[in-house]
């Protein structure tokens, strides 16, 4: 057993070195990207803006940023509904699918266009060619560019001295997909196709066991959606299983590269943001807050698998742990990992069922998402997410020395706390508050696959995985009904512009405000105490809104296992 936890760790410290590694670089590139320092690649945004009428060194105001956004946002989840309600009538369909559901086009076109990609169907016996590749590939694409347009624009606002813009919408758009998404998940897609990745419009092939059955497989355009998928933290997956399919995800070093494509834009945000705001310990100081809450996150979800269940202490080997639900190809160190990983991002892919987590397992995967998925969280959308963190935390900290906080220069008032405040409750109302709807309705009851406390967890993931626009699942709760349907569209719709235009609003209110001066009372937030304080404003917020619902579940089930008893 010494011999196989010396190998998980040395496979986990492997991606954690990999991901640093990677993030620095990539942060610096992409910081002179949305700082028009790379001028040879001017030509190519101009080709792109000049038609739609963006004139050059185009600037908005922050509420014209938010409703360009919320306007390009809009339309696409109009588009993509009309593709996949009509998609009988598409091109491109060889399976000869029919159009989707009313309930269902509204719950997936809201989670593709909020950068969910909650499923509530699989996607090989649902949805057409056309569909995958114009429909879904396409917003894995903007909506994730539009996350991190907002990043930039906040990292601009707080870096600005007096000025009333926060830079174009349209622009920062653009840059994030023709310079970041669009090269890397060319590469990437690449490098899946070698590894085994199927990129086809062949509907299918068919197979004969060795039995002698006849067997279709079902086959398409995967490599390219599962490329950017991954690196948009999309997560949405070609196959109903996600990154368990072998098709998706066929290898170990396929399982390692994925991982990696999942954070590294979340976590070079940080050293974007660094050189964006002209203090690079900033961007070091959020890196390594998130990375330690990472890494605690990693700690115990990998104990707890390994462990297993303790009510199977003697029927299998002792260090063997819970292989329930999981491949066997990745085992328990590259499950716990990705589990870890995709729930700290807000990527809903899975390669291992999640249902079937050792309970404190899934606390994990669940509380990594109600924080507000800030470790490393979505692209652009995570970082700033940490920064409403970050202003809180420099509130109360101002208040414990006495003096009115600040945060580069800039005096954090009533109207940022106010916002700040108001964008943290999004998540209560969504979990807690939508998820108690359904129970009092009995929606609940009736698309819960367990009983007791393990049941309370399906549909507090289910709730929570939509309102942190994360889009995993537990498995075991039936979400494909137009009750669950509506409300988790609606919840993912909440959370994500519900926290995009407060944080605008914030990066808008301290972009016209003047810089104070660095005095020996100023409160330095870039050392070990604001890191430590960070995280435990994070946590100490989480534990305080979610806690008594977990004990309810998750912790709950915990204590009944080792009482002899199962759900």
């Amino acid at each position: 057993m010494f011999a196989t936890v010396t190998a998980d760790l040395a496979q986990i410290g492997l991606y954690l070195v990999l991901l640093a590694a990677l993030a620095l670089p990539l942060g610096l590139y992409m910081a002179k990207v949305y700082t028009g320092e790379i001028a040879f690649l001017a030509r190519a945004e101009r080709a792109v803006l000049a038609p739609a009428g963006v004139p050059p060194k185009h600037e908005q105001h922050w509420t014209a940023y938010a409703l360009s956004l919320l306007a390009f946002n809009a339309a696409g989840f109009v588009v993509l509904y009309l593709v996949l309600r009509f998609q009988n009538l598409l091109p491109l369909n060889p399976q000869g699918f029919d159009g989707v559901a009313p309930h269902l086009a509204f719950n997936t076109a809201i989670s593709f266009v909020t950068n969910t990609n909650w499923q509530s169907y699989g996607g090989e016996t649902t949805l057409s060619t056309l569909s995958q590749m114009v429909g879904l590939t396409t917003q894995n694409f903007v909506s994730a560019a539009s996350g991190m347009a907002v990043a930039a624009a906040v990292a601009r606002g707080l870096a600005a001295r007096h000025a009333r813009s926060i830079g174009s919408f349209w622009t920062d758009l653009v840059r994030s997909i023709l310079y970041v998404l669009l090269p890397a998940s060319i590469i990437f897609a690449l490098v899946l196709v070698c590894l085994g990745v199927p990129q086809t419009l062949h509907a299918s092939a068919t197979a004969t066991t060795l039995e002698g059955a006849q067997q279709t497989i079902a086959l398409g355009p995967v490599a390219s959606q599962i490329a950017i998928k991954q690196l948009g933290t999309n997560g949405g997956g070609f196959f109903n299983v996600n990154a368990a399919h072998p098709f998706e995800n066929p290898t170990a070093l396929s399982n390692l590269l994925e991982m990696l494509a999942i954070l590294v834009i979340p976590a070079a945000f940080c050293f974007t943001y660094g050189r964006m705001v002209g203090d690079r310990r900033q961007g070091r100081a959020l890196f390594a807050a998130m990375g330690i809450m990472l890494i605690v996150a990693i700690a115990i979800l990998y104990t707890t698998e390994r462990l297993g269940n303790p009510l199977q202490a003697g029927v299998i080997d002792a260090g063997a742990g819970s292989l329930e639900g999981k491949e066997v190809r990745f085992g328990i160190v590259g499950s716990a990992l990705w589990a870890a990983v995709t729930t700290a991002a807000s990527n809903g892919s899975v390669n291992a069922m999640h249902d079937s987590l050792t309970p404190l397992g899934g606390l994990v995967t669940m509380l990594n998402i109600q924080l507000g998925e800030v470790v490393f969280g979505g692209v652009g959308v995570g970082l700033t997410g940490m920064l409403l963190f970050v202003i809180l935390t420099v509130f109360l900290a101002g208040l414990m020395v006495g003096r009115t906080p600040e945060y580069l220069g800039k005096k954090i008032e009533a109207r940022e706390v106010k916002l700040a405040a108001l964008t943290l409750l999004i998540m209560p109302v969504g979990v807690l508050g939508f998820a108690a709807l359904a129970i009092a309705t009995g929606h609940a009851q009736t698309s819960v696959q367990d009983a007791g406390p393990h049941g309370l967890s399906e549909l507090l993931y289910a709730y929570s995985s939509a309102t942190g626009n994360n889009g995993s699942a537990f498995a075991g709760f039936n979400a494909n009904v137009a009750w669950h349907d509506t409300w988790l569209g609606i919840a993912m719709l909440m959370a994500r512009f519900g926290y995009i235009v407060p944080i605008l609003a914030i990066a808008g209110s301290l972009a016209a405000k003047k810089t104070a001066p660095v005095t020996v009372g100023t409160f330095p937030t870039h050392g070990p105490l604001f890191v430590g304080l960070l995280i435990a404003t994070i946590l100490i917020v989480g534990a305080l809104t979610f806690l008594p619902v977990l004990a309810l579940g998750p912790i709950a089930e915990q204590v009944s296992i080792l009482a002899g008893q199962t759900f």
